[in-house]
């Protein structure tokens, strides 16, 4: 019986703690589609390697952002954890060809798309400061 009673409240605290992860999840994801990424004034930008961060749970990127002649030349995807979002480490070379942050999601990958181009973001705003 006692056996019996610590398999229960075993799969009780999985279940409990796995409801509350999906929760968390779902409202860090909602809080993230409303994030409006912007373009910065490359005008503005000085030449150098600016780094920038973007997380939220479960998702985290940092990348350097190499700028020369008010252009962006290179991002460099520093880190990007991710579950299934490897895809999204496509943009950074997107966004050099592009010239702007205004790409499109990769699909099955829009949590880390839009981390990524949020770090970039990051990454050009306090190069504008």
């Amino acid at each position: 019986k006692s056996f019996l009673r610590v398999i229960i409240i075993l799969i009780s605290v999985f279940l409990v703690l796995g409801v509350g992860f999906m929760l968390f999840a779902s409202y860090n994801y909602r809080a993230l589609e409303a994030e409006v990424i912007e373009d910065a004034d490359l005008v503005t930008i000085a030449d150098g390697t600016y780094r920038g961060n973007y997380r939220v749970f479960p998702v985290e990127a940092i990348v350097d952002v190499v700028i020369k002649n008010h252009k962006i030349e290179e991002i460099q995807l520093v880190k990007h954890v991710n579950g299934m979002g490897q895809a999204a480490e496509a943009l950074p070379s997107q966004v050099v060809e592009a010239q702007t942050l205004q790409v499109d999601l990769v699909s099955g990958a829009s949590f880390s798309s839009k981390v990524i181009l949020l770090a970039i973001e990051d990454a050009l705003t306090h190069a504008a400061d």
